[in-house]
């Protein structure tokens, strides 16, 4: 395994010459290429199969929450914005009618290794509404005793005694919505949170025995400055969360409504941003944090650190995570699983979400069964993204191709980052080098076969 200690400074110039539009690779072939010929029928054939040849992934469970109290004009993510909670109890009465929907047909074992709460907000859901989706969840899998269980939390949104019942449920990891704790930034994005809160629920998490806490930050935000982005990190590395999650804003507002209210004129340009971006990176690794791949950081001791140490690190939906190759069984609206080779992803509105229920089917939109092609691409692409290298005998057994000759034109194409010292091409090894992990996006690209035009690649967001 490389050592990853190195924390070279990050030339601009580069990131000028390779920041491009690309996906985040949290699955591949990537959610844009799934499919409406892959339905509930195809997804319950998937789970049946889970115990061919008496092997059964880990699994993985994810649900997805979409209520928030109000809207943050920079969100692109699948969200109802309401104050009414009964809204929230009927959405989980149809998360259990997907549940007992999908039982009959899931296969192997039941224990649970990993489970995300994600939203919109989590911490929208009552006291008593949480209470009833842990016990609803326990009532039908085995939770194992060191898993990772984790939830999205709104600093606004939760108090002491939120945080402690998130301990009492079994919660061990929270990622915190921070963004930015600029008055003026906060204003610009319709999410007034003043830095007290963030402190406030970081000393409960504490208190109540969570083991790891990450805070998002974004860089890229309306009226942010390099002088105010200084400023937050100041209170964040005050802070010393386990994780940091420094993503950079997309500014999409023909895909995403939201971004409408952001009026372009308070947006900072790109060198603006650039700079922005150099500020933390900088930062982020003086104050001791390892730069565990893309956007991602977290202290030595943390277990992502240790992962990316050990060659353990995975990734998913929810990012760079600790737990093995797991099956992925999502529920909710617009939740992706991941049963084996193949994805599938549920109806993105409430409402056809509850009508495919009420008529007893699966909700699924969509969906593809990986090809061989696409299985060894994707080893490929995992591996450069949560281990920086790829061995290249590992993926010719698994994958019973000739290496060299399978990828001559992506290897070929690779020598562009080679020769800008970002990726090194050694005897059956590919390596990124300590300042390629800022680029494993634009390096996995080239392994991507359904990205063979730039308007394939224009719909994703830039690199950096």
């Amino acid at each position: 395994m490389q050592d990853h200690a190195d924390t070279m400074e990050l030339d601009p110039g580069l990131i000028r010459r390779f920041d491009r539009n690309g996906p985040r690779y949290t699955s591949y072939p990537t959610a844009d290429r799934f499919v409406e010929a892959y339905d509930g029928a195809a997804h319950a054939a998937w789970l049946e199969r889970r115990e061919i040849g008496g092997f059964a992934r880990p699994l993985s469970l994810y649900v997805h929450l979409p209520f928030c109290a109000s809207l943050c004009y920079y969100c692109a993510c699948n969200k109802v914005i309401t104050r009414d909670h009964g809204r929230s109890a009927k959405y989980l009465r149809y998360l259990e009618k997907e549940l007992r929907l999908l039982l009959p047909h899931l296969r192997g074992s039941r224990q649970i290794t990993q489970l995300h709460l994600g939203g919109g907000t989590p911490t929208f859901l009552s006291h008593e509404e949480l209470r009833h989706l842990v016990a609803m969840l326990r009532a039908h899998f085995d939770f194992a005793p060191d898993g990772e269980y984790a939830i999205e939390i709104d600093p606004r949104t939760v108090d002491e005694a939120t945080i402690a019942l998130l301990a009492e449920l079994g919660f061990n990891r929270m990622s915190l919505g921070v963004q930015d704790h600029d008055p003026a930034v906060q204003e610009a994005i319709h999410r007034i949170q003043p830095a007290a809160l963030t402190h406030a629920t970081l000393d409960a998490a504490r208190r109540h025995g969570f083991g790891s806490v990450n805070f998002d930050l974004i860089y890229g935000l309306p009226r942010q400055s390099v002088a105010s982005f200084d400023r937050t990190l100041d209170d964040v590395l005050d802070c010393r969360p386990e994780r940091i999650a420094l993503y950079s804003y997309a500014h999409l507002p023909a895909r995403f409504k939201p971004q409408r209210r952001i009026a372009d004129h308070i947006m900072p340009g790109a060198q603006q941003k650039l700079d922005i971006f150099m500020l933390a990176h900088r930062r982020l690794l003086d104050a001791g944090y390892v730069h565990v791949g893309m956007d991602h950081f977290a202290l030595p001791e943390d277990e992502l650190a240790q992962a990316l140490h050990s060659g353990r690190l995975h990734r998913n939906f929810q990012g760079y995570t600790t737990q093995a190759e797991c099956d992925l069984l999502a529920l909710g609206v617009s939740a992706i699983s991941k049963i084996g080779p193949a994805y599938s992803q549920n109806l993105h509105g409430l409402d056809d979400y509850y009508d495919s229920l009420d008529q007893g089917r699966l909700p699924v939109a969509r969906g593809i069964e990986s090809t061989p092609d696409d299985l060894a691409r994707r080893a490929v692409i995992m591996a450069l993204m949560c281990q920086g290298e790829v061995a290249l005998e590992a993926i010719e057994t698994a994958h019973l191709l000739d290496f060299r000759s399978y990828f001559a034109a992506e290897l070929e194409r690779l020598e562009e980052f080679e020769q800008a010292g970002l990726l090194e091409m050694e005897e059956g090894w590919l390596r990124v080098t300590p300042q390629g992990r800022h680029f494993l996006r634009g390096i996995s690209m080239v392994f991507d076969a359904y990205l063979q035009n730039a308007q394939s690649r224009a719909q994703f967001s830039r690199l950096i």
